[in-house]
């Protein structure tokens, strides 16, 4: 017997003789009352185990269980700091048998973070993550298709909204959310949603962003602080309703939803940051009712006067800031909308080289389908041809005005036509250098920035307005088919839709504030390789199956190697704290 003495502790490594063999144990003795008593005990095995493990040479384990560690305990630690299932549970009561209705939502919100998948691939990855013992009630059964769809049906659109407000009331409050600067925008998404399915009416054909216009689509906005992408309110509508007709629907919305969580009348100092596309009159009018102080851009056909400034004029100021770098303006009031704005013309030199390749690839693909053109019309003309239907000066002009339908074209490509003894019309045209010249030199590389802003100096609004690219990047991501959280979406009724919005709203949400942790304490990185670093961290649990006298197996934890980020990360957002043992 071997004796470490350590005040009123002592560790002791005891040998028991068993069935004739010597068994060695570690084991903690507390002497209580002022008699000793063990704490607890170990079994370390024979003495050549011992002498084995010493050299290193120990017993293998039978095998392991690996498991997602690191990108899911992150994001429920974010879900457990927002309360979000408490908060859902609260609006959306069932009886406590099984998952609660939050715990679902988390689920699914969780998992569009990480990996997006069908409902009924669901179990196969929850139980291949850190959360099956995060959320024990959460089993095989319990996580199929139908359950799934269930308690979703227990969801109606104004539960989706209550939901989202009591969560974000919290966040903004605790988390301390700078709302000095917010983007707002929509975008769409395609559908698989059959054309005589009449039970989903959300889902319409549209003008869409991906080029899917055969296809019904679910539109979606959403404002967002440029505090690292936090997303703030957020609807989903009929896929056909215009942006400029449900701009003023949702600022109701989101000015309702910002007196309620300040508890003011007034909305706070804002500026809110939104495109051309909402441009409409009546919009502008409610900006001003409301007093909200907003930045937003002009088509460049609303100030022709404006655009025609040469670029090279000397009336362009050079921008200081280092982020505006081959960036000038002109700072003209122009009465816009029933008001005198402050109006920014801005030139910049790296959206102008962008502008001008793709005029270069327009005009040779325009001239390419003209002389393709020309070469049909000259086969006619001289007898090569004499099939098909005679074309006639009404279809020329028609087929090299849908050939020149950009409107630029038509001022740089000069067509003519004459037409022949047989009644066969003659095509000529030709690029004109000047105009090309002239149409690079003032339309190309500017933008018109419309802004209340005008105690604000040129290079703050220009900034300002440039952060509408978070919101954009926000869009981008969640269209991603690796880490986006859109798709799929294997829904077909309108209320169901509606849950799939909340769900992935709440991933854009758990996300942005887990990577505003991090860059809290200056670790400067993006979202889509933060989450690749988290996700490549592996829990691994070795099993050494029970021995002699021994009732359970042995279990060993360790992760997967780690990269220096990864290491960080992990004291960053305190991961180990809230690891869960088995």
């Amino acid at each position: 017997m071997f004796l470490l003495k350590k005040g009123l502790f002592m560790e002791i490594m005891e040998a028991k003789k068993i069935n004739g063999k010597t068994y060695y144990y570690y084991s903690s003795w507390k002497r209580i009352n002022g008699k000793p008593r063990r704490e607890w005990q170990k079994y370390l095995g024979k003495l050549e185990d011992i002498a084995k493990a010493v050299e290193g040479g120990g017993p293998s384990p039978d095998y392991a269980e690996i498991f997602q560690w690191g990108l899911p305990l992150a994001l429920w630690q974010e879900v457990s700091h927002a309360d979000i299932i408490s908060k859902i549970d609260a609006l959306c009561p069932k009886r406590d048998q099984g998952l609660s209705i939050g715990g679902y939502i988390t689920i699914a919100a969780i998992n569009r973070a990480i990996k997006p998948k069908s409902k009924r691939s669901m179990w196969k990855w929850f139980s291949d993550t850190v959360l099956l013992r995060l959320l024990p009630n959460a089993e095989k059964d319990t996580l199929s298709s139908q359950n799934f769809w269930n308690h979703m049906d227990m969801i109606d659109s104004e539960k989706v909204s209550d939901i989202w407000k009591s969560i974000l009331e919290d966040v903004i409050h605790r988390e301390k959310i700078d709302l000095s600067s917010i983007s707002y925008d929509g975008t769409n998404y395609y559908t698989f949603i059959d054309t005589f399915n009449t039970r989903c009416q959300i889902a319409k054909r549209g003008k869409n962003k991906q080029g899917r216009k055969d296809l019904r689509q679910v539109s979606y906005a959403l404002f967002c602080s440029s505090d690292n992408h936090v997303p703030l309110f957020f609807d989903s509508y009929e896929g056909n309703r215009h942006d400029s007709k449900q701009f003023p629907l949702m600022l109701q919305g989101f000015h309702d939803f910002f007196k309620k969580t300040f508890r003011t009348k007034k909305i706070p100092d804002v500026t809110l940051i939104f495109d051309k596309g909402n441009n409409k009159k009546d919009n502008f009018k409610m900006l001003d009712k409301d007093e909200i102080h907003f930045i937003g851009s002009l088509k460049l056909s609303e100030v022709k006067d404006l655009v025609k400034i040469p670029n090279d004029s000397s009336r362009f100021t050079p921008c200081e800031n280092e982020n505006l770098e081959g960036t000038k303006v002109i700072r003209v009031k122009k009465k816009k909308y029933g008001k005198m704005r402050t109006v920014l013309v801005t030139y910049n030199v790296n959206l102008w080289n962008t502008q001008w390749k793709t005029v270069q690839n327009e005009i040779d693909k325009a001239t390419e389908e003209l002389e393709e053109y020309k070469q049909k019309l000259d086969d006619r003309f001289n007898g090569i041809v004499n099939k098909g239907k005679k074309p006639t000066m009404k279809t020329a002009k028609a087929k090299c005005k849908s050939i020149l339908k950009r409107p630029y074209l038509k001022g740089i490509i000069k067509i003519k036509f004459t037409e022949s003894s047989q009644k066969i019309p003659r095509l000529r045209y030709s690029v004109d250098i000047k105009a090309l010249n002239k149409y690079a030199n003032t339309y190309l590389g500017k933008n018109i920035i419309i802004t209340t802003r005008k105690k604000w100096d040129n290079d703050r609004i220009i900034v300002g307005y440039r952060s509408q690219y978070i919101i954009e990047d926000v869009f981008k991501e969640s269209k991603d088919r690796e880490r986006g959280c859109w798709w799929p979406m294997n829904h077909y009724t309108d209320s169901k839709i509606k849950v799939h919005a909340l769900y992935c709203s709440l991933t854009l949400l758990i996300r942005a504030l887990m990577l505003r942790r991090v860059k809290a304490v200056g670790m400067n990185i993006s979202m889509k390789r933060l989450l690749t670093e988290l996700d490549g961290i592996r829990e691994v649990i070795n099993i050494y199956k029970a021995k002699g006298r021994q009732k359970n197996d042995r279990r060993q934890t360790t992760f997967s190697k780690l990269s220096d980020t990864q290491k960080n990360l992990i004291s960053i957002l305190e991961l180990k704290k809230a690891n869960v043992e088995i």
